[in-house]
């Protein structure tokens, strides 16, 4: 074989691919059928969604009037909220007898 044979021989031979394609190897760009099932699956739960939220939505007044939410409020919430005023009314006044007294917050004195 002679130099312009092997020069031919070294010419046509296909480029050898390089060690790192740059994360692009063999199967890159091509989808499996499981991709496209968890798409689908997506875009139904996506549709279940958007439904529910507008049925929702749909219950929700136009406006939001504050005495007729504390009318329609449950008695049990109505109370719990009357507590917690009584509560911190007794608060502040142990706090106000607290001031009046010389010895501070009430502590026992042995």
């Amino acid at each position: 074989m002679n130099a312009h044979e092997a020069l031919t021989l070294l010419v046509a031979q296909a480029p050898a691919p390089p060690e790192d394609p740059g994360g692009q190897g063999e199967d890159f760009g091509k989808s499996s059928p499981v991709g496209l099932l968890l798409l689908v699956l997506f875009f139904i739960a996506v549709a279940f969604l958007i439904r529910s939220m507008t049925k929702h939505l749909k219950k929700l007044p136009t406006s939001f009037d504050e005495q007729r939410a504390a009318a329609a409020a449950p008695a049990r919430a109505r109370r719990a909220q009357a507590r917690a005023e009584a509560d911190a009314e007794a608060a502040d006044s142990a706090e106000e007898a607290g001031e009046a007294n010389p010895r501070g917050s009430g502590a026992a004195t042995g």
